[in-house]
């Protein structure tokens, strides 16, 4: 019989489980419901993927997010493992084709948003799918008093219900003990077996600095600590201009946002992993779903409006399990400006109205319609336009999304879409008199089962393969055959889109759920009052005062982050530490055997030799090899 051990070794390539894993693992094969809370890089995934692929049947994962959705689906078919996403760039056709192939079998994981699970041809097949596991992925997002609360979350557990109450497992790699007790409480989960990884990451560095320079620091840190980066920062602007700041230094750098093109971002993204890129600049839009063993510093050049993000961003460094960095940049300004945002993240509901009434008069949407449509919104033109701080802009959008009434994703992607507007007569002929087309005509027909008579996505790149050419070529063949009349072509769209999920309502009707919005608005200024905590501790070890924020009771200080480097600090001397950075220069590159160097250095204690060590790694002076050699990288 298969085991778990099995199908990690077969498929991850791994020898053995992360902590909990192999726990929580058996726990769902034994058919429990599960809530597992894992840090980020704790490997989650896994957690669920090894019970779908031994259950028989199909699993069910609810992600909220497409680039995550993506991720984790290309992944597991390049394993071998049939799995597909669907999402709002498919027509109703190509879901109705996945979800047909699903009842079948033909896929071990179904991936679909929240929104998706309402959709009535999802309801249509959701009986007749032998589904036999339902994961909630990102589960924080079911609760309103979260930092990332999505109403669809709350209404997973209709179709749990709809699915005979089937087994669950809910994962989140940030949650506070509130948000964790409301995750439970809103799946219906109160036999759960719960799974909780300690916070604390041993091989990352914490460290926070108030600067004058940002820049100035960032290239320092850049030039201390070799090896891949991210740098965040909150606007798009900044990215760019950071970057070329870097690039000026010598130093392979890039910038990345969710206002590019999807295919310039994919090649971004792409560059950075295969080590082509060093340092990516980015928004929070980056990074969500790339697992990336190897990044040693994860830097943010602005600060996050609550520990979560933090800790989740900070997080995608050292996932190999070596020495990583996460710093933290900050000058009193930002300080001032996070607590100050407070009013314009949760600005008072007459302006939540006005700001409704303008995104309708832009949209040129009638009082009672607009329910179910997409509507491409400019949003440089509309903040123009009406004269608006385009953050208040975002805030109010994110709002209206949390009480129900549209969605607002500037991320979506809608691919292109075909389909044939001719008889099959009239295509031979057409074909004759225009042989350059054909094989563009014949790459669509044999690519795209059912195009011929149902509108189907299609993807130029694909295209352009097939037909060996180019993407601008595809493109232009396309345009003229739709021209010709043969085909109905929709271009792609990457605009940003406003789903209306209820018919525009009066303003002065706008329905806000009042107590629990002026309570989400109290949790979001002590979330705010504790990134400052964070930002300005002077004695407190940072890991211990992120894992307390999650719930995690460990007082045990990590020994890395600056106050603990600071302490330890002080039980040596500068003239140890001297003499201990003197005999390691002389090594070189070569370097010194572990057992060899503390044999050359009785005079120190081999605690007291540990502690420097420790000290001068931390500080990216000294590397320590699995074989247990010690290697000078200090440029010093």
């Amino acid at each position: 019989m298969t085991s778990a051990l099995d199908i990690l070794k077969k498929y991850w390539h791994h020898s053995a489980f992360r902590p909990l894993q192999d726990t929580i693992i058996q726990s769902v094969l034994d058919g429990k419901d599960c809530v597992a809370l894992l840090p980020t890089g704790g490997g989650k995934s896994v957690c669920f993927q090894i019970p779908g692929i031994l259950l028989p049947g199909v699993t069910l994962v609810i992600s909220p997010l497409i680039a995550l959705m993506k991720d984790q689906v290309d992944g597991l078919n390049k394993k071998g493992i049939p799995a597909v996403a669907i999402h709002s760039g498919m027509t109703k056709e190509a879901v109705k084709t996945v979800l047909m192939d699903a009842t079948e079998s033909a896929f071990k994981f179904v991936y679909c948003s929240p929104e998706r699970l309402e959709s009535p041809v999802f309801n249509e097949y959701l009986p007749l799918i032998p589904f036999s596991l339902l994961v909630i992925d990102e589960a924080h997002c079911i609760s309103q008093w979260g930092y990332d609360f999505r109403p669809a979350y709350c209404r997973i557990a209709a179709t749990k219900q709809k699915l005979n109450n089937i087994k669950t497992i809910a994962v989140t790699a940030s949650a506070t003990p509130l948000v964790l007790n409301d995750i439970q409480i809103q799946l219906g989960l109160t036999n759960a077996a719960v799974f909780k990884q300690s916070f604390v990451r041993p091989n990352i560095s914490y460290s926070c600095f108030e600067t004058e320079s940002k820049i100035n620091k960032l290239l320092n840190i850049l030039e201390k600590v070799p090896g891949s980066s991210i740098v965040y920062c909150n606007n798009r602007k900044q990215c760019k201009k950071i970057a070329e700041a870097i690039l000026l230094q010598g130093i392979s750098a890039d910038f990345y946002h969710a206002g590019l093109d999807q295919t310039l971002r994919e090649q971004k993204q792409l560059n950075w992993i295969q080590n082509k890129t060093r340092v990516m600049v980015c928004t929070n839009a980056f990074g969500m779903g790339i697992d990336k063993p190897d990044v040693r510093s994860v830097i943010h050049h602005d600060v996050p409006d609550c520990l979560e993000n933090y800790y989740q961003e900070a997080g995608r460094a050292g996932r190999d399990e070596k020495r990583a960095f996460a710093v933290l940049l900050w000058q009193k300004k930002d300080l001032k400006t996070l607590v100050e945002n407070g009013d314009t993240k949760f600005p008072p509901i007459p302006i939540i109205q006005q700001v409704y009434q303008a995104i309708a008069d832009f949209l040129q949407i009638p009082v009672g319609n607009g329910e179910g449509l997409y509507y491409d919104f400019d949003f440089s033109r509309f903040v123009t336009n009406f004269k608006y701080d385009p953050l208040l802009v975002v805030n109010v959008l994110r709002i209206l999304e949390q009480e129900g009434h549209l969605q607002f994703n500037e991320q979506i992607f809608l691919p292109t879409q075909v389909h044939f507007n001719t008889d099959a007569d009239s295509l031979k002929a057409f074909e004759d008199m225009y042989p350059i087309l054909e094989p563009l005509i014949k790459a669509l027909l044999r690519t795209y089962a059912g195009i011929f008579y149902n509108r189907t996505s299609v993807y130029e790149q694909s295209l352009a393969r097939i037909c060996h050419t180019d993407v601008e070529t595809i493109t232009k063949q396309l345009k003229q055959l739709h021209n010709q009349g043969i085909i109905v072509y929709l271009p792609k769209k990457e605009t940003p889109q406003i789903h209306f999920l209820l018919n525009r309502a009066p303003a002065q009707y706008l329905h806000i759920h009042q107590d629990q919005y002026l309570q989400r608005k109290q949790l979001h200024t002590e979330r705010i009052n504790t990134m400052v905590q964070y930002a300005t501790l002077t004695k407190t070890c940072r890991s211990n005062y992120i894992g307390q924020y999650f719930g995690d009771k460990s007082t045990v200080a990590c020994g890395v982050c600056d106050h603990c480097l600071n302490h330890k600090r002080t039980t040596i001397s500068n003239a140890q530490i001297e003499l201990i950075e003197t005999s390691l220069k002389k090594m070189g590159k070569e370097g010194v055997f572990l057992n060899d160097f503390l044999e050359q250095n009785k005079q120190l204690s081999t605690k007291k030799i540990w502690t420097i060590l420790d000290f001068l790694q931390a500080e990216a002076k000294v590397s320590i090899t699995e074989t247990k050699q010690i290697i000078w990288t200090s440029k010093d």
